[in-house]
């Protein structure tokens, strides 16, 4: 079986992917990317049957080739991937042009358009917020004086996480934001007060979701990224029903095969469910990793097995609960790095710098830790995330 695995440097945890494959049988683990091959992690180069370095990866023609390249020296492409949201278009033409399973480019719209996403949660029965396409300013005014009312949420029709998207709360911020709106298409949808929560897994080539999750947020990504807050979120043990039965509702509209799922929700005070957006990749951040502590696998592998064989070999109880603690370097807190991994050392699993790219919703450094006592690990947290006076 011949994989290629696009940019396989990055994020960085994700070079696990290309070591996963290695270690199933028949698999050529190809990859393309513009790093030089020496400065790739040494784990990562003896993972890869071959490597091809483009100078600029989002040139087509230059991935193009280098799958040309391939596929002249290996023989047919089974698998491109790259679990990224940024290069999903790219994958989606790649496959189309070359007959690769997968998302194709006639697929790729309801899963980048959050108007289209609307859509097919409607399909699955999931209830949404009122959003619409808007393009001028009196066609604001309507759709928030018909159907939302104020506040609503501003956000790039297709766009990546919460970068450009703005809360808006009378007419003279809706006049403001006109005033500087970015020339691209954008969705104007109803505020949702709830907490945010999503739906992560793993479905398999027939569309079985063989692995799933959820993770409760300590704030919305817009309101993170926006005010400059510090972030914490984690896995729960047992899933709430109605965010269970949502999720995969959503899974089964999109006809999800052989790909990971980060959909999210927001979830009211009277457990009602509202549809947020979903997204055909990986949780982001460290995410995949507390998969695997949170039940003690390895969902690395077992994306591979899936991939070469569909397969799913693990067997998981989400044993802990898993959280993620980011700290901000511009924020002045109370326990040292030293202090916390003295105290809660026995039940922090991992802990790193975060790269810049991702700082302004992860923090600028971030600890996993577990525990099967919730109460044990929400204190963890609070020691993390406590302020000077």
């Amino acid at each position: 079986m011949n994989i290629i695995m696009f940019s396989p440097q990055f994020p960085p945890n994700f070079y696990q992917f290309c070591t996963a494959l290695q270690r199933q049988q028949g698999c050529n683990v190809l990859a393309i990317a513009s790093t030089p091959y020496e400065q790739l992690r040494p784990e990562l180069r003896e993972s890869l049957t071959e490597y091809y370095r483009v100078r600029d990866m989002g040139d087509y023609d230059q991935v193009l080739r280098a799958v040309g390249y391939f596929t002249h020296k290996y023989g047919k492409i089974d698998r491109f991937e790259s679990h990224t949201e940024y290069w999903l278009e790219q994958d989606a033409r790649i496959r189309t042009d070359f007959n690769i399973p997968g998302i194709r480019s006639d697929m790729i719209d309801e899963m980048k358009h959050k108007s289209l996403m609307k859509q097919k949660f409607i399909e699955a029965g999931v209830a949404v917020a009122p959003g619409k396409v808007i393009h001028t300013l009196e066609e604001a005014r309507e759709f928030i004086q018909g159907e939302a009312g104020y506040p609503v949420v501003a956000k790039p029709d297709n766009g990546v996480g919460a970068a450009a998207t703005y809360k808006i709360s009378n007419d003279e911020e809706l006049q403001a934001f006109f005033r500087e709106k970015p020339s691209v298409d954008y969705f104007l949808e109803g505020f949702i007060s709830g907490e945010l929560y999503s739906f992560d897994g793993l479905a398999d080539r027939d569309g079985n979701p063989v692995f799933y999750t959820c993770h409760h947020f300590s704030q919305g990504i817009m309101e993170i990224v926006n005010h400059d807050l510090d972030m914490y979120y984690y896995s729960l043990r047992q899933i709430p029903p109605e965010l269970e039965k949502a999720g995969l509702a959503t899974v089964k509209a999109f006809g999800l095969r052989e790909r990971f799922f980060h959909i999210e929700f927001f979830r009211g005070s009277d457990g009602k469910v509202v549809a947020l957006e979903v997204n055909m990749r990986p949780p982001g951040g460290l995410s995949m990793d507390m998969f695997n502590y949170a039940n003690d696998i390895d969902m690395y592998y077992q994306w591979g097995n899936v991939v070469v064989n569909n397969r799913f070999d693990a067997v998981y109880s989400r044993k802990y609960h898993c959280a993620y603690i980011g700290r901000k370097y511009n924020k002045n807190y109370q326990y040292s790095h030293e202090e916390i991994l003295g105290c809660w050392g026995h039940a922090i699993v991992y802990h790193e710098p975060v790269e810049g790219i991702f700082s302004k919703a992860l923090g600028n450094y971030g600890y996993v830790a577990r525990s099967e006592n919730w109460s044990e690990l929400q204190e963890i947290i609070d020691f993390i995330r406590a302020k000077r006076n």
